[in-house]
């Protein structure tokens, strides 16, 4: 159904920060943002894309409800290399320096305008044919971005005005966005009644069995101290995967996780994350150190014996601590104090636990959620210990291009404020193929079965929706 919202104040206060732009000799910021009575942004998102847009939903169900999604791409920030977080940081910022807007008073963080997007695991990461349109560093100011928070939805129409924008064309593509909008229940996975879904391993099993076994050698001879690798399936429907379909199954069965979409013209990188990798709001920080997992189980008891077996894990405990100790060192040169937990809690997620720890700073200076990601990327939960000795490893044993698989994908509003997660539990959608990934923590302990077994389980929270 379309929404009926009041265009007229919005489209009338955008037409008039447009022409105060438009005397401006640089690229400017203009947004306008405004509550209005919408239930579900990424509905309303899946609902209004169009064929050649890009666009992006986030939630984390559990958290009040809190979401947000957009639509289009008034500017595209893109870099790749060593420098790419700071490329599109620094290009941002200049855009979004001394910006026009027009909003409610004490806008929360996550409404109005705002930057959203990810980042590869590796600085050259996604140069593989089916990564095509996920370079390596991507930062995408939406057209129109809704914003739940608190119970409230707020609406914001974003440009780019100033030098060289045609501000009629601006406020006319602005004005079809807003009058677009339509919201449509997610639809449900509906597997195809008669097709069988095709699925395997783009490697086969037994060379990630020989890996973590190579690892574990290298481990012991005292070349570095854990090393994460990943594997790879392939899950080839009968009909195109609806991203719409996966998203909405994905946040009913992980409510506590972060789950995203983000969509091109050619696809969709699609997941529910329990890993914050940052969060920033003004001075403060915070992470999670996550490492160490099991399954779950639908008996209570059994489910409790299992946490308590991760609890007490010599080799999951001694896994979790080098990502404790590692983020702790990187937010220390920054940080007035930085303090975790003495011991690690569970997290439980629909099919899987894991040994987690907070860990909470106080900054000397604010600086951005882009920044801190890119200070914290990769943690050893998802790359190794020593960093760099681990990624050379794993680019000799793992054979194949995570993408964005692992890497931080988030949001960032104009106050610099913002959250990034690591992109596990994920999968990337091109029409009846999905890339599905899962990796392990290798420590000189490891034994290849179980750590094949452990990746299957953690396969499992997207398998079962694209394989119907």
């Amino acid at each position: 159904m379309r929404e009926q919202i009041d265009t007229s104040p919005l489209l009338e206060a955008l037409e008039r920060l447009l022409a105060e732009g438009a005397h401006r000799d640089r690229r400017t910021l203009v947004s306008v943002t405004a509550e209005v009575d919408l239930d579900d942004p990424s509905a309303a998102v899946f609902a209004s894309r169009l064929a050649g847009d890009r666009w992006f939903c986030w939630e984390q169900p559990d958290r009040d409800d809190f979401a947000i999604a957009g639509l289009g791409s008034a500017q595209e920030l893109v870099s790749r290399g060593a420098k790419r977080f700071t490329d599109v940081l620094s290009e941002s910022a200049a855009i979004a320096r001394d910006r026009l807007a027009e909003e409610p008073p004490d806008l929360p963080a996550g409404a109005g305008p705002l930057w959203a997007g990810g980042f590869a695991f590796a600085s050259d990461g996604g140069s593989a044919a089916h990564w095509s349109s996920f370079p390596p560093a991507l930062l995408t100011l939406p057209e129109l971005t809704l914003a739940r928070v608190g119970g409230r939805t707020y609406v914001t129409l974003t440009g780019v005005g100033g030098a060289g924008a045609d501000r009629d064309e601006l406020a006319r593509r602005l004005s079809v966005r807003l009058s677009s909008l339509r919201v449509d229940p997610l639809p449900l996975l509906d597997p195809h009644p008669t097709a069988e879904t095709a699925i395997a391993s783009a490697a086969p099993p037994e060379r990630f069995e020989r890996a973590v076994a190579d690892a574990t050698v290298r481990i012991s001879a005292g070349e570095l101290e854990k090393v994460v690798l990943a594997r790879e399936v392939i899950v080839q429907a009968p009909t195109a995967h609806d991203p719409a379909a996966v998203f909405g199954a994905l946040r009913e069965a992980f409510p506590s996780c972060f789950c995203f979409c983000w969509g091109t013209p050619e696809g969709a990188f699609v997941g529910a994350s329990p890993e914050l990798l940052i969060r920033r709001s003004g001075a403060g920080a915070a992470t999670v150190a996550l490492a160490g997992s099991t399954r779950r189980s639908a008996d209570p008891a059994v489910d409790d014996h299992l946490g308590e077996q991760l609890r007490r894990s010599p080799k999951d405990r001694s896994e979790q601590q080098i990502v404790v100790r590692w983020i702790k060192r990187a937010l220390s040169p920054y940080s007035v104090w930085v303090e975790g937990e003495s011991e690690p809690g569970l997290v439980k997620v629909a099919n899987i636990q894991h040994l987690a720890t907070p860990i909470h700073a106080q900054l000397t200076e604010p600086r951005s959620a882009v920044e801190l990601a890119g200070l914290l990327h990769p943690t050893p939960a998802v790359g190794g210990e020593p960093r760099e000795p681990a990624l050379d490893l794993m680019t000799q044993l793992e054979g194949l291009d995570r993408g964005w698989y692992a890497g931080p994908v988030g949001w960032m509003d104009t106050a610099e404020d913002g959250e990034f997660c690591v992109a596990i539990r994920s999968a990337l959608l091109r029409d009846r193929t999905a890339h599905v990934f899962a990796g392990n923590g290798i420590v000189a302990d490891s034994e290849p079965g179980a750590e094949l077994a452990e990746t299957e389980v953690k396969l499992g929270a997207l398998l079962p929706l694209l394989a119907g």
